[in-house]
């Protein structure tokens, strides 16, 4: 399963490999379609895929580390 994922991080965590994690922690692959970080905020369009456990587990993990999440709708595509 493909999802994409429009990722904006808080200042905190510009320097930290949060997208490196996602993918390790929770068996995910990855692919950065765009992005812009600068020194106080940083976004990212971020196509994940792999199991919809995964995606889900992955999706709650970045809520956690205060990372919003928005789900691109109409660009989901089944895997």
């Amino acid at each position: 399963m493909k999802q994409r994922l429009h990722l904006t991080f808080p200042e905190h965590l510009i320097t930290e490999p949060v997208i490196y994690n996602l993918a390790k922690r929770y068996d995910l692959v990855t692919n950065i379609r765009r992005a812009n970080v600068e020194e106080r905020v940083g976004w990212v369009i971020l196509e994940v895929e792999g199991s919809e456990d995964a995606l889900e587990a992955g999706v709650e993990y970045l809520l956690g580390m205060s990372v919003q999440v928005d789900r691109i709708d109409g660009d989901v595509l089944e895997g």
